[in-house]
């Protein structure tokens, strides 16, 4: 796998640099850029496998870059300082990134990822990504879902419902067949939760916006626009009666 880092600080060039040799060996580094001018110019000529970004550089962002090459075939992973809104960006697009300073653990598994998704094309969630960045103070309308043979971009307010299975979540939306990620549905509670999305059981996320009618049967249940019946753990049954009311 060839990469090439774009980063205008020396010292985090070294380190990355560094995490490399020592933790992801089949990772050859072909070049490096401090600036979107510099970086523009080396990927007319090179195509690397992966694409360490830096977000923001001297004379503009990362995503100026993708803007001049957009023809880019390399997977992406995203280098920042601890940004709570980059970071809440980062993942509803569902688009690789690493905290500076960078851990090791998740250096290899961000590449581990991106030899596995070498080829897949992600304008999609690229897009949402720079609208996300672009406007960080508002909540996502949109959020990227990785299944293990495309990437579907869904409108948050369609979703339904998001039904745990084992370490995997599966997404049930508004006319369309169901998705499956392979991604905990804790991970999904904790980016949903502003908008509108209780957990209602352990194995439940809801969308309070789809619900029909609350059943008063045992603990509950709750019928969803879809039809789907849910139910409703007893520990839950007053938090989401008292949310309904």
């Amino acid at each position: 796998m060839t990469a090439i880092i774009i980063e205008d600080m020396p010292q985090a060039l070294a380190a990355l640099k560094a995490d490399l040799a020592a933790h992801c060996p089949e990772v050859e580094i072909i070049g490096t850029a401090d600036s979107v001018v510099s970086a523009a110019k080396l990927l007319r000529s090179e195509k690397p496998d992966i694409l360490f970004l830096d977000i923001m550089l001297g004379d503009g962002t990362s995503f100026d870059i993708l803007e001049i090459v957009p023809d880019l075939s390399s997977e992406l992973i995203f280098v920042t300082a601890s940004d709570e809104f980059a970071v809440r960006a980062f993942r509803f697009a569902a688009v690789d990134y690493l905290l500076k300073p960078v851990e090791s653990e998740l250096l290899r598994a961000a590449v581990d990822r991106a030899i596995e998704r070498r080829g897949q094309a992600h304008p999609e969630s690229i897009d949402l990504l720079k609208n996300t960045i672009r406007h960080p103070d508002d909540l996502p309308e949109r959020i990227s879902l990785h299944t293990s043979e495309n990437i579907v971009v869904a409108t948050i307010k369609d979703i339904i419902r998001c039904e745990s299975d084992s370490n995997n979540t599966r997404f049930f939306l508004q006319g369309e067949k169901p998705v499956f990620v392979t991604k905990t549905l804790k991970h999904y509670e904790r980016l949903l939760n502003e908008h509108h999305f209780i957990r209602v059981h352990q194995s439940h996320l809801v969308n309070l916006r789809h619900v029909v009618e609350f059943k008063k049967v045992d603990s509950g249940y709750l019928r969803l626009s879809n039809g789907d019946e849910v139910p409703v753990a007893s520990r839950k049954r007053a938090e989401v009666v008292e949310l309904l009311r």
